[in-house]
């Protein structure tokens, strides 16, 4: 799993925003993942306090991911990107492994 500078910046930036409406949690990132049955990849991203006895950690610089053990192997070779652009705006998911990349401004 993969996260561009871009899109690890507006991770921070909302996390630090989540802290001050609830000082009493430490929040990380969390993917979760399935297919369809076309095979496209449905994603679910945001952040969560509460971890689960399954969960991949990964750690970056300013915060952590974690991916459930279900999720993982449809997430292994994916991109979070983030965008802030006139005709692209929010967190896309791309994953070359999948016909079909979910994304919408996913966070």
């Amino acid at each position: 799993m993969k996260i561009t500078e871009e899109a690890k910046k507006k991770i921070v930036e909302l996390m630090e925003a989540n802290k001050k409406i609830m000082p009493e949690h430490t929040f990380f990132l969390r993917i979760t993942a399935d297919t369809d049955a076309d095979n496209n990849l449905k994603q679910q991203t945001y952040f969560d306090y509460e971890t689960r006895p399954n969960d991949r950690l990964l750690r970056f610089k300013d915060f952590d991911l974690r991916i459930d053990e279900e999720s993982y192997p449809h997430l292994k070779y994916a991109t979070l990107e983030y965008y802030d652009e006139e005709n692209k705006t929010g967190f896309f998911l791309d994953n070359p492994e999948f016909h079909g990349h979910s994304g919408e401004n996913v966070i």
